[in-house]
């Protein structure tokens, strides 16, 4: 007798969970339509610089003749291999460094400040230096990715390895478990949910490191392609670039939020 009004109720919430994902979906596209209707407007009655802004149409035209003549193509595939390496590399060597601080308390105490530091410092402008160590090619580009997302990644993470209720750990080596062992049972899946969160922050730091990568060794790439147009004055080649990193990196964090979603769902 009490399971229907039970199942009532929690199909009430599973359905206002859809109308509210529905309305915020509408909003977000709502606001999209809104942004490149208004530029197109404000391009078309000179409101801006349409030489410099470019407009929508002008944008999705290029886009569809370069897409048309294969001409774009390699650049998008050279500046998203980049970017996925860097995001990975960045991401596995940000978790293996913060593992190694959770083993060692010690550790962590001698490398914490270093740690602030290297975040606040401007990896960017280590650009210059890795392209003279690693030479100009895609190998500093990716390192670059990976660079300005792993001081982040070994902050977060650690964090959030020390935020676990030290309770699971008790308990395990109430039972004799080694300290490897609570680290692999309780510690690092129960951290699980802040490393993919970290994901998503990692997407947008891959792509300026590998786009200012691009600008300042490659000879391919959206990067390429932005330092190019400006050179020779078309700004809706540059604007045309810019919606195109817009586009991939939100595919990519699609990508990691349906991730989230998945492992939520099954270690909930």
């Amino acid at each position: 007798m009490q399971q229907k009004p039970d199942h009532h109720l929690f199909e009430n919430y599973k359905n206002k969970l859809k109308r509210e994902k529905k309305i915020v979906f509408s909003w977000q596209i709502i606001i999209l339509i809104g942004f490149f209707a208004l530029w197109e407007i404000a391009s078309r009655l000179y409101w801006i610089d349409p030489l410099l802004f470019s407009s929508p149409s002008k944008i999705v035209n290029q886009l569809i003749d370069k897409f048309s003549d294969g001409s774009i193509i390699p650049h998008v595939q050279v500046t998203l291999i980049e970017t996925v390496l860097g995001f990975i590399i960045g991401t596995i060597l940000g978790i293996l460094i913060a593992t190694i601080l959770w083993t060692s308390r010690r550790l962590s105490k001698i490398m914490d400040p270093y740690l602030v530091i290297g975040n606040a410092m401007p990896k960017v402008a280590l650009g210059p230096i890795i392209i003279v160590a690693l030479g100009p090619g895609y190998i500093s580009i990716i390192a670059m990715g990976a660079i300005i997302s792993v001081v982040i990644t070994t902050l977060v993470v650690y964090s959030g390895f020390r935020e676990v209720d030290p309770n699971y750990e008790k308990v395990l080596k109430s039972f004799g478990a080694t300290r490897w062992q609570c680290f692999k049972e309780a510690i690092f899946p129960a951290t699980l949910p802040t490393m993919i969160s970290t994901l998503k922050v990692n997407v947008g730091l891959s792509w300026v490191g590998v786009i200012v990568g691009e600008f300042l060794v490659s000879k391919e790439g959206l990067g390429y392609l932005i330092v190019y147009g400006f050179q020779v004055f078309d700004f809706t080649l540059v604007m045309s670039s810019l919606i195109l990193i817009a586009i991939v990196a939100g595919i990519m964090y699609k990508i990691v939020e349906k991730m989230e979603s998945w492992l939520i769902k099954h270690t909930g």
